[in-house]
């Protein structure tokens, strides 16, 4: 439950000024909150979101100068999509810790909608810059947020334009403050001494952590701990888009702002809430298709070259 980076976006771009502009106060809190989020990644190329993209087809010459001129700025109401890379961290004392969870998300404000998808823990990849093939979630910990976002460039074949990293005290507090979230659990489980009944249930911070969390009951293993995750995170990007309650806002800020990382800069959030919010609407989800095997005693999930591809394609797709 520690992938949910991209909801704070949501939740920020939501918070930067309500439905058209809350108050001063509120939007110098924001930014103030921001500014301690960010962080320069060096590997950073410059996004041009900030920029409407333009239709190569030219506007048709047929019929009057009114329909050429709606035409034209149609064209310019294209916005360019982008990547984002969500990254939940298990930190530990005197440890930088892991990314026990890595979401791709890509979003496409003209068709409008949003790619999402779990890049499994256990995935045996390249490790850039540390010449290794190991776990992809080990790159966190050998290079911290550079060397992971270089190995899933890497693993995808595929540039990333934003990092959003949030460590697990984050995500817990960022669901009470929103209320908690509603989920449909497929089948009853236990997880760490806690009962998790079959059908809709609601679930606070600490609950919503364990559900997401586990695996081993799973007949899925990952790939259902992965559908529960990405529940968990839609309920929560839901709630968040339809929040209401200005009293909250304080203390979402702190939490966020003490316990998320990311090279989203404040103007790019505002310019994202008031652009790219229909994209939200809709999300299409995939799987990262592999096999797990042991090598020299250590288990890995293993996913090959037809796979990698698929979701390169599919990526490149969506962001078209």
């Amino acid at each position: 439950m520690k992938r949910w980076m991209w909801i704070v976006s949501i939740t920020i771009m939501v918070l930067l000024c309500g439905a058209g502009g809350v108050f001063y106060y509120v939007y110098s809190s924001v930014k103030e909150t921001v500014d301690q989020m960010y962080v320069p990644i060096k590997a950073d190329k410059p996004v041009s979101l900030m920029q409407k993209k333009t239709v190569t087809e030219p506007p048709s010459v047929k019929g009057s100068t009114e329909q050429n001129d709606q035409s034209k700025t149609a064209q310019e109401e294209k916005f360019r999509p982008f990547s984002v890379l969500v990254m939940g961290i298990d930190e530990r004392e005197h440890d930088r810790g892991r990314s026990d969870t890595m979401i791709v998300i890509a979003v496409n404000p003209n068709k409008p909608s949003m790619l999402m998808f779990n890049i499994p823990r256990d995935t045996r990849t390249e490790i850039v810059g540390h010449h290794t093939v190991d776990k992809i979630n080990h790159a966190y910990a050998f290079g911290g947020i550079e060397m992971s976002l270089a190995s899933v460039e890497k693993f995808l074949d595929m540039p990333i334009d934003y990092v959003v990293k949030m460590n697990m005290e984050g995500f817990v507090k960022l669901i009470d403050l929103v209320g908690g979230v509603e989920v449909n659990n497929p089948f009853a489980f236990n997880q760490e001494g806690t009962h998790f009944d079959q059908g809709t249930i609601k679930l606070d911070g600490e609950l919503a952590l364990l559900y997401a969390r586990m695996r081993y009951e799973d007949p899925r293993g990952d790939l259902g701990r992965n559908d529960r995750q990405r529940q968990v995170l839609e309920q929560l990007m839901d709630t968040a888009m339809n929040w209401g309650n200005i009293d909250r806002i304080p203390g979402m800020l702190k939490a966020l702002g003490s316990n998320i990382k990311t090279n989203i800069t404040f103007e790019e959030m505002k310019f994202m809430y008031k652009n790219y919010l229909p994209a939200l609407q809709q999300i299409d989800s995939t799987e990262v298709e592999g096999s797990g095997t042991r090598i020299n005693h250590i288990y890995y999930y293993l996913v090959n070259d037809t796979e990698r591809k698929r979701l390169h394609n599919l990526l490149q797709s969506t962001l078209q």
